[in-house]
């Protein structure tokens, strides 16, 4: 089992910044690809962006060019940087954790979840 423990969330006014960080705990060694997803009341979980072992990386539109995910494998440990914050970003994140590579980039996929943490953009 692997546990994912997340943590930076917050309120930030429009055009600031956080960064997001989720831990990895447990048998680390079964999982390939990192992921920060989140979901809007109502809404389905979608991708906000993903990471492999390999260091490969994927990011939905919405997110492009403002956030910027990372993976520190000696800490297992994985970042998501969010600068430029839209209020329309305000939602919980979550991060994901997949044994085999392919399957992190839909939720149905993933094998593990975190909790989940509160960003808050106000306008």
């Amino acid at each position: 089992q692997v546990q994912l423990v997340e943590s930076g969330g917050g309120l930030v006014q429009a055009g600031g910044s956080l960064r997001l960080s989720c831990a990895a705990n447990g048998s680390i060694s079964t999982i390939n690809a990192m992921a920060w997803y989140r979901q809007a009341p109502g809404k389905h979980r979608e991708l906000v962006a993903a990471v492999t072992s390999g260091g490969r990386t994927k990011y939905s539109d919405s997110v492009k060019g403002r956030f910027t995910i990372s993976r520190d494998n000696a800490k297992n440990t994985v970042y998501l940087q969010m600068n430029s914050l839209k209020p329309e970003d305000t939602t919980v994140y979550y991060c994901a954790a997949s044994e085999l590579e392919g399957e992190i980039y839909s939720h149905y996929g993933v094998d593990y979840w975190g909790k989940g943490t509160l960003v808050t953009v106000s306008s």
